[in-house]
């Protein structure tokens, strides 16, 4: 018999929803075939069955939240009908005598909560200021939510955690199992409730928190496409025929930004507390769009690929996403992130950093205005770009520079070749 245990998922997660049993009670199951699919954070995990034999129960259902180390399942030989549930277990346990002798009796093992604390608190990822200021502060670092997508503890999520009223722990408790009762909109059909997925969730969570902790400004400009788009429709042909792919506007723009964040270091940046973290690598997230929410796969060192490898990057990642196969190594680290809503038709936005950066790139669709060019009128294929960034590590100085730096390069195509 063996036991199918929600896997280590990454070091940030600790729990995930199941999404999908693969295997049934009662069917067969090979070594090494996956048995459930879990539903975390950021990406779907199958998990494999260690061992041969027959499902004989399931111990936890389709959206059930269950923690890393958690029996789910198990497996073990048999002709393959279920393991019947133990019911009788329970009385059996509560017939003890009403007396028993003290002396014969050992005493029971308590364990200490503040050492479970503690090591709750040491799984947990942070910065050293912001375990310093934990420990000033008598804050449980496993308590905090960070604003980092991948689970990092800054200083200003202590900070911010630390100004939150205290909520007793059985009121929390008492309340999470009550919902909503149910309206007469939704018992005659006029409403229907549906449970949010856990990604959903931690979208929903990570962009409230980004709103309420980061000082977030966008400014705009507008684009002329018609050089890049001529560029682009000369050379389609020859570039998929000598690349084996197509060349796209993502990377003339992930080239434009990488050019930018050189010039404008603190666009590349990261706050942490009082320091800033000035980042010497350009690692630039394309945020992608799933059945089950936005995703921001990482293209790294766009400061050393060219056209096609970005291309054929963004395409592999994009594949990935739609799969449901992305790792937590295609998402972590970044450094700056490109959202393109004009691909849905978006004309103009203000887009929302991303997890602990201080600035996102906002595309738009393009659409052709009448555009002053000289002392004539002329009609233009003009695309809105927005730039959201935190303003307290980047000036308004910098961030107009940096998307009129952007802006040049794309109406002059040809200064992108000197930038790669």
């Amino acid at each position: 018999m063996a036991e199918i245990k929600v896997p280590e998922l990454a070091e940030s997660i600790t729990e995930g929803t199941i999404a999908q049993w693969l295997k049934q009670p009662g069917e067969t199951v090979q070594k090494g075939e996956f048995i459930v699919e879990l539903e975390t954070d950021k990406v779907n995990v199958e998990v494999i069955s260690e061992e041969a034999g027959v499902v004989q129960e399931h111990l936890a259902q389709e959206g059930d939240t269950v923690e890393v180390g958690q029996v789910i399942a198990i497996v073990g030989e048999g002709s393959g009908e279920a393991a019947a549930p133990k019911t009788e277990e329970a009385p059996q346990k509560s017939e003890e005598p009403a007396k028993t002798d003290a002396a014969a009796t050992p005493e029971p093992v308590e364990k200490d909560p503040a050492a479970e604390e503690q090591s709750s608190s040491d799984r947990t990822i942070a910065s050293p200021a912001a375990r310093k200021l934990a420990r000033e502060k008598g804050i449980d670092l496993a308590a905090i939510s960070p604003v980092d997508p991948m689970g990092r503890v800054r200083v200003q999520d202590v900070e911010a955690h630390g100004s939150k009223p205290a909520a007793s722990a059985p009121a929390a408790k008492a309340e999470a199992p009550k919902a909503a009762a149910p309206s007469s909109d939704e018992e005659n059909g006029r409403i229907v409730r549906e449970k949010m997925t856990r990604r959903r969730q931690t979208i929903a969570k990570r962009l409230l928190e980004v709103r309420q902790s980061t000082a977030m400004l966008t400014t705009f400009n507008e684009i002329d496409m018609t050089n890049v788009m001529a560029l682009r429709s000369r050379k389609k042909d020859q570039f998929l025929k000598n690349n084996d792919v197509k060349l796209g506007f993502m990377s003339f723009f992930t080239k434009a930004v990488t050019a930018a964040l050189k010039k404008y270091p603190y666009v590349n940046a990261e706050l942490d507390g009082t320091d800033v973290l000035l980042k010497q690598f350009y690692d630039v997230g394309i945020a992608v769009s799933t059945e089950e929410g936005l995703v921001v796969p990482i293209v790294r060192d766009t400061d050393k690929k060219n056209f096609a490898e970005i291309e054929a990057t963004i395409g592999e990642l994009a594949a990935k996403a739609r799969d449901k196969k992305l790792s937590i190594a295609d998402m972590s680290g970044g450094s700056f992130t490109i959202t393109n809503g004009g691909v849905f038709g978006s004309l103009m936005s203000t887009p929302i950093l991303n997890g602990t950066q201080v600035g996102i790139l906002g595309m738009h669709t393009i659409q052709k205005r009448p555009v002053a060019i000289g002392d004539e009128v002329q009609i233009r294929p003009m695309m809105y770009v927005a730039l959201s960034y935190d303003h307290r590590v980047i000036d308004g100085s910098d961030s107009v520079g940096f998307l009129k730096m952007v802006k040049d390069m794309i109406e002059n195509p040809e200064d992108l070749l000197l930038e790669s």
